[in-house]
């Protein structure tokens, strides 16, 4: 009885595509979040921070590759695999940045204080190796 259950939950939810879409819709979305808050208000925090740690400013502006740039082309499927890598080489950046301090700490409500950082870097790896799947615009496999 257990084990026709279970087999008609793995076959009804074997659906590998669509699960390739939604962790490219949810990743790219949540991210996009950021960027655009970065698109509008602009880079000049971030900015601020590389100089203070004797970079050039101007490297800021990348933050719009990974935050922006990339998520679109998750969510539209479109060179999947390298926009997903940029995403979580963003978030190894973004933890260098503002994240190292934190590293064994917890925020306020007992989560792991660069818990979103290691969320976005994870899933963008995750999406690297999985690549779009069959609901992508990308629809040429060296385009996914």
């Amino acid at each position: 009885m257990i084990t026709t259950l279970l087999n008609a939950v793995n076959r009804t939810l074997a659906c590998d595509d669509f699960g390739k879409l939604l962790l490219r819709l949810v990743v790219g979305g949540l991210m996009l979040f950021h960027g655009l808050h970065k698109l509008f208000d602009g880079v000049d925090g971030i900015s601020a921070m590389l100089v203070a740690k004797g970079l050039p400013g101007f490297i800021a502006y990348g933050v719009l590759m990974g935050e922006v740039v990339a998520p679109v082309l998750l969510i539209l499927g479109v060179l999947t695999r390298p926009a997903a890598l940029v995403l979580a080489f963003t978030m190894v950046v973004a933890w260098l940045m503002v994240g190292l301090d934190k590293t064994a700490a917890l925020d306020k409500t007992g989560a792991w204080a660069i818990e979103s950082l290691v969320y976005f870097f994870v899933a963008g790896l995750a999406i690297a190796f999985l690549g779009a799947g069959k609901y992508a615009l990308g629809t040429k496999s060296s385009w996914q």
